[in-house]
């Protein structure tokens, strides 16, 4: 990417709430004398947000991070509560900067909020500038052979894997050029508002384990590459400690992207690297999500897979808030549900068995639940939910036809053989045995007293039948088949 020279910069930092491997910063600070940053607390995202919200604690955190570290070099972070679309503009000829630098973002609003900003920047006279820093591939990077956008995973893996190079997961050097960084400028405000100030209160997330910000995680990276070549065979287990719950430092930039890809393909090319690939596999799925949202935005509020566009879910919204409180009567979908709403997280094979039971089990629009998680989620991004939902409902790009039902018992009985996730978010039922908790209903009736889970009573009773569900899904969705 070409730049000019400018006298003057600002970086708006929004998704990468980091100073370090950050492609914006280091396009400003390369090519100006003088660099401000800013973060705006964007009133149009956090007005339909709960006070409770977690992501916006965490946020703010990092924010107050951000601001230290950039402090330290001898810079300032300029923070404001206000409409971005209209802030960043204001704040741009209030300090007489050339350029506005910022990274890419690929959500729908987001590039339309680019949009209007770009837009008053340049009746200004105020350039904008956008780089590439939340993924590795982007937008037409990574094309078929026919030049089209590939909208199965697999061909698209094979071809990622074929473009990446050295190059491509090479980190910015932002300390080379920090002395550009511009220190306070007298009359404009740095100071982070409290939390309060915003309209938001504390989430307690030390007490869930979640350290936000740059050294959260970098701290929680350097843990996983202790046990990354463990990660393809535990990844899939809930109780075990597989993942690298990554997830939310990936989605507010907190960690860089190429770091963490750099480091999953070295390791992957190393003797015993199988954990690591199976890791960097997750990483492309990213890439693959993000391109798809970009190339189709419509994804959004439609079916990727136009045939099932208009497919109507006769699933009641009863069903729908029995799934959301987790008290289906499946065990291993409730204490997925409850892991969600008491932490704001949920382990990714819980995701796929939850997704499948409501939308093949309970005949509920997967748009329904693709908006719970994305309300309550602390690491939500819209292009990985979105996809992992379509994927789950069978409506996404997937080469898996639509029959392909989890079974909530056969799942359970797998990934949490013993009950330990189980009997951690239901422990209603924990006092039943290993064999039984999968499926607490067959326990026979005298056992259930004994033991003092009574279905019905203790515990729900299953809110569907799985194999009546099953063929309900199945001739749902067997009306319209898609094109082999």
């Amino acid at each position: 990417m070409t730049v000019p020279h400018y006298a003057s910069a600002l970086v708006w930092f929004r998704r990468d709430l980091r100073d370090f491997d950050h492609a914006a910063l280091f396009l400003a600070l390369k090519t100006s004398r003088r660099v401000h940053c800013a973060f705006v607390f964007d009133r149009e995202i956090l007005a339909a947000l709960r006070p409770d919200d977690r992501r916006v604690d965490f946020i703010w955190h990092s924010v107050v991070e951000l601001a230290g570290s950039l402090a330290s070099r001898g810079g300032a972070l300029i923070v404001r509560h206000a409409v971005a679309r209209d802030a960043i503009p204001q704040l741009a000829a209030e300090l007489g900067v050339a350029a506005v630098h910022a990274n890419h973002d690929y959500e729908p609003a987001s590039r339309d909020r680019d949009a209007h900003v770009a837009g008053r920047l340049a009746a200004h006279g105020i350039a904008f500038h956008t780089a590439k820093d939340h993924v590795i591939f982007e937008r037409d990077e990574v094309l078929s052979q026919a030049g089209t956008p590939f909208s199965v995973f697999t061909p698209y893996k094979n071809a990622w894997l074929k473009t990446l190079t050295p190059f491509h997961v090479k980190a910015y050097p932002v300390d080379a050029y920090a002395g550009a960084l511009a220190p306070p400028v007298k009359d404009i405000a740095t100071e982070v508002p409290p939390l309060g100030a915003i309209g938001f209160r504390p989430t307690h997330l030390a007490e869930l384990g979640v350290v936000p910000g740059m050294t959260g995680g970098a701290a929680l990276f350097a843990d996983f590459l202790k046990r990354i070549g463990r990660y393809r065979e535990a990844r899939d287990f809930p109780a075990r400690e597989g993942p690298s719950h990554l997830s939310v430092h990936l989605r507010f930039g907190t960690v860089s992207i190429r770091e963490l890809a750099a480091q999953a393909h070295r390791l992957a090319m190393e003797p015993g690297g199988d954990g690591a690939a199976t890791w960097l596999s997750e990483l492309i799925w990213r890439d693959f999500y993000a391109q798809i949202l970009w190339h189709h935005p419509r994804v959004t509020t439609t079916a990727f897979k136009t045939e099932y566009a208009d497919l109507k879910f006769p699933g009641s919204m009863e069903h729908f808030t029995a799934w959301c409180d987790g008290r289906t009567g499946y065990p291993i979908v409730d204490a997925a549900m409850r892991q969600l709403n008491a932490t704001g997280y949920m382990h990714n094979r819980l995701r796929m068995i939850a997704a499948s039971f409501l939308v093949k089990d309970l005949l509920v629009d997967w748009r329904l639940g693709e908006k719970y998680f994305a309300d309550t989620l602390i690491d939500f991004d819209l292009a990985s939910n979105n996809g992992g939902w379509q994927w789950a409902a069978s409506t996404g790009c997937d080469a898996q036809p639509y029959f392909r039902i989890f079974n909530p018992v056969t799942q359970s009985e797998k990934f949490d053989a013993a009950g330990t996730f189980i009997r951690r978010y239901v422990p209603e039922i924990a006092g039943l045995d290993a064999h039984e908790i999968h499926a607490p209903w067959n326990v026979p009736p005298a056992i259930q007293q004994m033991k003092g889970v009574v279905i019905g009573r203790d515990y729900p009773a299953p809110i569907v039948d799985h194999a009546v569900a099953r063929a309900a899904a199945l001739a749902l969705f067997g009306r319209i088949r898609p094109p082999v």
